[in-house]
């Protein structure tokens, strides 16, 4: 009799024990939920960052570029214009162009067709000027917007249907004609083509 109830008290100190270490285990872990909360807090902030990274791309088009300076105009279609302000390369062996499209109409223009017709492009880049072409004609050879693994454009994308007297700064990157190439045609769909000067 005695030996039993030793032992229904040794167990009874043990469970006593286990439920000591899960009282502490459950404490630590209410600590790690605090923490999660402000690891939480902390991605929440993090998503916008990630999305001004997206708008950062946007905005690109008019960074370090002279508002002023007037490469080419050229006429769309309902009174919307493109401006293209700069014709860069890069050191990555990409050229960019840069500009403004504004619309001098009295009405609300679309900016869908911008995008182009070929399906792909236009799913994974609506409201975009991914649609935008270049023609070496020195080297026969057309050039297309880059874009990354995901179909991606690098270009300005998501642009909102252009308000009466509102204008939207663009960029766009295509691989760079060789350094023989000074003189490209470029085209975006519904504006008239230009022939613009490379620099750089």
């Amino acid at each position: 009799m005695s030996i039993r109830r030793t032992t229904k008290s040794r167990r009874v100190a043990a469970a006593a024990s286990m439920v000591a270490a899960l009282a502490f285990v459950v404490t630590g872990c209410g600590g790690d939920d605090g923490g999660k909360e402000s690891d939480a807090g902390t991605s929440s902030s993090a998503k916008p960052s990630e999305e001004d990274k997206g708008s950062q791309e946007d905005t690109a088009a008019g960074d370090n570029v002279d508002p002023n300076a007037k490469l080419a105009e050229v006429k769309g279609q309902g009174g919307v214009t493109l401006v293209i302000n700069q014709v860069r390369r890069d050191s990555g062996g990409f050229l960019t162009v840069q500009g403004e499209i504004k619309n001098d109409s009295d009405q609300s223009k679309n900016t869908g067709g911008w995008a182009g017709s070929e399906l792909a492009i236009v799913s994974k880049n609506p409201n975009s000027v991914a649609g935008a072409a270049l023609v070496d004609k020195q080297g026969k050879k057309r050039y297309y917007i880059l874009r990354d693994t995901d179909g991606r454009c690098l270009c300005t994308t998501g642009i909102l249907p252009l308000q009466p007297g509102k204008s939207v700064p663009v960029f766009m990157q295509f691989p760079a004609p060789p350094s023989t190439t000074s003189e490209v045609s470029f085209f975006l769909p519904s504006f008239a083509t230009a022939d613009l000067k490379i620099s750089g």
